[in-house]
C-alpha cells in the first residue's frame, strides 16, 4: 500500500476531530450569545426600574424598592460572571479548533508530499520504460539493418 493511502485514515480522523471541535465551539458560542442577551435584558430592566418614578409612600416601600434594586444588581453581577466564564470557554474551544485545524493541515501536507513523491517515482518508472522500449527498437532496427 502506498504511503499516501496509509495516511488517509489519519486524515479522516483528523477531519472528524476538527468537525467535532467546531460543533462544540458553535454550541459554546450559542450559549455565550444567550448569556449576553440575558445580561443585556437584566441591565435594561435594572436601569428602567432604577430610573422609574414610582411613588413610595412609606419607609417600608422605600426599603422594599432598595432591596429589589440590590437583588437586581446582584443578578446583573452574577450574569456578568456567567458571561465572562462563557467567553473563556469559547476562547478555549477556539484554541482547540485552531490546534485541530493545524493537525489536519500537517497531515494534508504530509499526504500531498507523499503523493508528489509517488508521482515522481511513477513518472521516472514510465520514463525508464519508454527509454528501454526506445532502446530495444533502436537495437532491433540496427539488427535488421545488419541482416539486410
Amino acid at each position: 500500500m502506498k504511503q499516501s493511502r496509509r495516511i488517509d485514515p489519519l486524515l479522516s480522523r483528523a477531519q472528524d476531530q476538527e468537525d467535532a471541535v467546531a460543533r462544540v465551539l458553535a454550541q459554546r458560542q450559542s450559549s455565550l450569545d444567550e448569556h449576553e442577551a440575558r445580561l443585556a435584558e437584566l441591565r435594561r430592566y435594572a436601569d428602567e426600574y432604577a430610573h422609574s418614578q414610582l411613588a413610595a409612600t412609606s419607609p417600608a416601600q422605600l426599603a422594599n424598592r432598595r432591596a429589589f434594586l440590590e437583588r437586581l444588581q446582584s443578578a446583573v453581577e452574577q450574569q456578568s460572571r456567567t458571561v465572562d466564564q462563557s467567553r473563556q470557554t469559547v476562547e478555549l474551544e477556539r484554541g482547540r479548533l485552531l490546534l485541530a485545524s493545524r493537525d489536519k493541515q500537517v497531515l494534508e501536507q504530509l499526504a500531498a508530499s507523499y503523493r508528489a513523491q509517488e508521482r515522481q517515482v511513477d513518472e521516472r518508472r514510465s520514463q525508464r520504460e519508454l527509454d528501454d522500449l526506445g532502446a530495444r527498437r533502436a537495437r532491433l532496427a540496427a539488427a535488421e539493418a545488419q541482416d539486410a
